[in-house]
C-alpha cells in the first residue's frame, strides 16, 4: 500500500485535468465550455448572485404577507382567501430557504470533517 503525500495528490489532480482536458477536445467540446442543452436556460455561474437573487425574493414574499395582512386587519380588503394565500407563499418560500441553509450546512460539516 502506498502513502498519499500533499506532492502526489496534486500530481493525481494535474494528470486528471489533463485527461479531462484531453477527453473534451477529442469529443469537440473545448475545455470550460458549457455543454448547451436544447430548451433549457444556461445555469447562473455565480452561486452568490443566486443565493442573493433567492433571499431577496423570500424577502419579497413576507413583505407582500406582511402588507396584505396589516391591509385585512385595518380592514382596507376583506379578501381572506388573498391574505392567506401571500402568507402561505411566504412561509413556503421561508421553509425552503431554512431546508437549503440547513442542507449548506450539513455539507460544509462534512467537508470540513474530511481527513486531508
Amino acid at each position: 500500500m502506498t502513502t498519499i503525500n500533499s506532492s502526489s495528490l496534486m500530481a493525481m489532480r494535474s494528470a486528471i485535468l489533463q485527461q479531462n482536458s484531453a477527453l473534451q477536445k477529442a469529443a469537440g467540446n473545448p475545455a470550460g465550455a458549457a455543454i448547451a442543452v436544447p430548451g433549457a436556460e444556461a445555469p447562473k455561474a455565480d452561486f452568490t448572485e443566486a443565493l442573493r437573487g433567492a433571499l431577496t425574493e423570500v424577502n419579497g414574499l413576507q413583505s407582500k404577507a406582511g402588507a396584505a395582512s396589516e391591509a385585512y386587519e385595518k380592514g382596507e380588503t376583506t379578501d381572506i382567501a388573498a391574505v392567506m394565500l401571500s402568507r402561505e407563499q411566504a412561509s413556503v418560500g421561508f421553509q425552503a430557504t431554512l431546508q437549503v441553509r440547513n442542507k449548506l450546512l450539513s455539507a460544509y460539516k462534512d467537508i470540513m470533517s474530511m481527513p486531508v
